[in-house]
Parts: structure tokens; C-alpha cells; sequence
């Protein structure tokens, strides 16, 4: 037996107790209400894992954006430099996608700021 301990595992004789606790246990209980209940396994509408701040403006929810499309670029590109060939290329041209989206974002950041000059 190979192991990446330099100590052998040590068996652990399972009880009725411990037996007991998978029974009771939620995690369990939740994994085989998902795998064994038909309509526990379809997704809600509100079990979103995101939510936007309620009453956020839209220069605010723009900022925010631009900031998520920044680290988004300087992941693509640090994924990019660290591969070649075809990789590399489409790790490239998802840097040059977020930085047109971050452009987009930007100009209309920069839009209210011209309507209130001109």
C-alpha cells in the first residue's frame, strides 16, 4: 500500500454511533434529498450564488464592472504568458474580448460626464 503520509493510516472500526450520524448527519441528508428526489434536484430562481446590492446606481454597478473586467483581463493574460501555441492564442484573444467590454464600459462611464459639459 502507497501512502503520502510516512505514516501507515490508522483504521477506525465504524460503530452504530457513527453510523447513526450519517442518519442525522444535514450534509448527508441534503446530498441524497439532491441525487433521490426528483424535485429536490431542479434549481430555484432565487438560489442565486450572486446578488447585486439592492439600490446600487448604475455608475456604481459600471465601476464595479470595469474592476471585475480588469482582474478578469490580468488573469487571462498572466494565463496567457505561461502557455504557447494554440493556448496561448485563445488566452489572448479572451484578454483583447475583456478589454473591448472593459472599453465599452468605460465609454459609458465617461457619457454623462459629455452630456453635462456640452
Amino acid at each position: 500500500m502507497m501512502t503520502t503520509s510516512p505514516y501507515p493510516p490508522t483504521e477506525t472500526p465504524v460503530t452504530d454511533d457513527a453510523a447513526l450520524d450519517l442518519h442525522t448527519s444535514g450534509a448527508a441528508q441534503r446530498a441524497l434529498d439532491y441525487y433521490l428526489k426528483a424535485d429536490m434536484s431542479t434549481s430555484r430562481a432565487d438560489d442565486t450564488f450572486f446578488h447585486i446590492k439592492p439600490g446600487i446606481s448604475h455608475e456604481e454597478a459600471l465601476v464595479h464592472a470595469s474592476d471585475l473586467l480588469r482582474s478578469a483581463a490580468a488573469t487571462a493574460y498572466e494565463s496567457a504568458s505561461s502557455h504557447q501555441g494554440n493556448q496561448r492564442d485563445l488566452a489572448f484573444s479572451v484578454v483583447y474580448l475583456i478589454d473591448m467590454a472593459k472599453a465599452m464600459v468605460e465609454r459609458s462611464l465617461l457619457q454623462p460626464e459629455a452630456q453635462a459639459n456640452a
